[in-house]
């Protein structure tokens, strides 16, 4: 199934894509809900992030060749991760299909951009396996995480060179029978390819970092993880680009 969250009126709303239709739904994937018998044409819709998180987890460094290309870049030896690590991101940096990234006034340097799986909750788990975490997925979307460089260098902490507003595109849906970790992840620039990396080449992957939060966090419906990339773009204001992995665009 395909799962989109859409602006009608005023209100947002959940619904189900049926090839170039949205039907809409009264309540959510991640409880109960009706179909309101309404078809409405997708390419007339605004669409929204899929879904917006109670936390919004990230990963960081989960992929071994942008490791040790960061690696190079610093002129250090590659280091892989011995255990799966996760930090946070802004709900409020989340923006929709479509919607444009805005690069604060004054930010210096580089801009760039990583295509990554998303892995979306759809139940409550406490300290769970490997297999109950794999249950726990609700389907997964793809994210674009923005960053700026230069301030995350400088700054003690990611909190502006990561979440600022506009900074994390996701969507456009949610895929719930797709299988990522046989995927590719393509970032096209122009709609042109400029990376290209395989999705599930992950050091750890989805179901260990939910094994491993659980094991100290209750995760809940609609918690995202964003799984890391392998490839970094850099943005050019104006330029249209886009990632693309399990049937997701953004």
């Amino acid at each position: 199934m395909r799962w989109c969250r859409v602006r009608l009126g005023e209100s947002a709303s959940f619904g189900i894509i049926s090839g170039d239709v949205v039907e809409p739904v009264d309540g959510s994937p991640f409880g109960e809900y009706r179909r309101t018998g309404e078809r409405l044409p997708l390419a007339g819709l605004r669409l929204l992030p899929p879904v917006m998180p109670p936390t919004f987890y990230a990963v960081g460094y989960n992929y071994a060749r942008h490791i040790a290309e960061a690696a190079e870049r610093r002129g250090t030896a590659a280091v892989l991760p011995q255990r799966p690590e996760v930090g946070y991101r802004a709900q409020s940096a989340l923006i929709g299909h479509g919607e444009p990234v805005v690069k604060p006034a004054g930010c210096p340097g580089q801009f760039e951009a990583e295509g990554e799986l998303v892995a979306v909750l759809g139940r409550t788990v406490r300290r769970c396996s490997r297999d109950e975490a794999a249950d726990a997925v609700l389907g997964w979307t793809i994210g674009n995480d923005v960053s700026a460089r230069a301030w995350q260098r400088t700054d003690r902490t990611p909190w502006r060179a990561k979440n600022s507003d506009t900074f994390k595109p996701m969507g456009p849906w949610i895929e719930t029978e797709a299988d990522p970790l046989s995927a590719t992840t393509t970032i096209l620039v122009n709609g042109d390819p400029a990376a290209e990396f395989t999705t599930g080449e992950m050091i750890f992957d989805p179901f260990d970092y939910i094994a491993e939060i659980s094991r100290y966090i209750t995760l809940h419906p609609g918690d995202v993880v964003w799984m890391g990339a392998n490839r970094t773009v850099e943005m050019v204001p104006g330029t249209p680009w886009e990632s693309r992995s399990p049937g997701s665009a953004c």
